[in-house]
């Protein structure tokens, strides 16, 4: 039984950008309409520039992995945080609340504004 879709809310400073949808034939990001709709919206990369036309990868998107620790500390992080190295998109939820540059990753469904 294949799982269903997994989603995640991706902020850019502390306005709701878009949404990284996990699928289990890959991963889809949009930016939420009403994101682009604000005349100071910025893209969360360069590499995916503000579009209504969602962006589709069957691996996570090299940006969003681009976020995830690497060597020691993806170990120490899997470890104590009992997430398999290989599943990026959970372990993209377990980093990404607190990030160093502007953007933060939170799980959809849940009020996570104040975490």
């Amino acid at each position: 039984m294949e799982k269903q879709e997994e989603r995640a809310l991706v902020f850019y400073g502390d306005k709701e950008a878009g949404e990284l949808i996990k699928k289990p034939a890959g991963y889809a990001f949009a930016y939420k309409t009403e994101y682009l709709r604000d005349p100071d919206a910025m893209p969360i990369s360069l590499a995916m520039p503000l579009t209504e036309t969602p962006y589709q990868s069957p691996s996570l998107f090299p940006f969003f992995d681009g976020l995830l620790p690497e060597g020691w500390l993806l170990e120490l992080t899997c470890t104590s945080a009992k997430i398999d190295k290989n599943d990026k998109f959970h372990l993209l939820l377990h980093t990404g609340k607190d990030p160093i540059g502007a953007i933060s990753i939170r799980p959809a469904g849940k009020e996570s504004h104040g975490e």
